[in-house]
């Protein structure tokens, strides 16, 4: 499958801001990277308090890295100037990190368009943003012959997953993170007293001679 291309910056490509009451799209640019950046912080603050995972890319270097993968498609969203979306995706398994298997969708027949990143702006959900979001990908997907939008949520991201299941989309798998409580001891031994001189230490047959006590004097006419 084709990958998508990273555009050149051309002044065509930097529209006025717009009317506040309309959503714009566009491709991101280098010179996006730092203000997007602190958008996805403020998107996704309270819920990586609550999560294993983080739900957001983990380092900015990491971020910055994505912009330079040519199998990334990098959106954002802003009214009257402002980002109010941000959407990555990946028409393939991109990263030396990540976890999917692609011969999952293989033996099924999906040719997934993977959404790497879906974030809203909290002041402008219920407006309208996400349900854009979502059309833009779905529309990408068609025409680059994708079947299926694949996405990773959070079990206890309750809107989130409500969102999405709103929009049909459904579990593909059950893995979930889990944890065990171990019963915990101490690396170290606690203290223990200290034998008085002469004392047989003991084992685990009882006491035995300590091989660092003086020899005793061996009685006449012993050998």
């Amino acid at each position: 499958m084709a990958r998508a291309r990273k555009p050149k910056e051309k002044e065509s490509d930097h529209p006025d801001q717009g009317p506040a009451d309309q959503i714009r799209v566009r491709r991101m640019h280098r010179r996006d990277i730092n203000r997007v950046w602190e958008f996805l912080k403020l998107v996704f603050r309270a819920v990586n308090r609550n999560t294993v995972e983080y739900q957001r890319p983990r380092s900015k270097q990491r971020f910055e890295e994505q912009y330079d993968d040519e199998g990334i498609e990098q959106l954002v969203f802003e009214a009257g100037g402002e980002v109010v979306g941000y959407a990555e995706c990946a028409y393939e398994v991109t990263g030396s990190d990540n976890w999917i298997n692609p011969r999952y969708f293989d033996s099924r027949g999906m040719r997934p368009l993977f959404v790497e990143e879906l974030a809203t702006h909290p002041d402008y959900q219920g407006r309208g943003v996400g349900s854009f979001m979502l059309e833009q990908l779905q529309h990408l997907a068609r025409v680059r012959g994708c079947t299926h939008l694949v996405l990773e949520v959070a079990e206890n991201n309750r809107p989130a997953l409500s969102f999405y299941r709103k929009r049909n989309f459904y579990k593909l798998d059950a893995a979930i993170f889990m944890a065990q409580k171990v019963d915990q001891e101490p690396e170290l031994l606690p203290p223990r007293p200290l034998k008085r001189p002469g004392e047989a230490e003991p084992g685990p047959d009882g006491p035995h001679d300590d091989p660092d006590a003086p020899e005793p004097d061996k009685p006449q006419g012993s050998p």
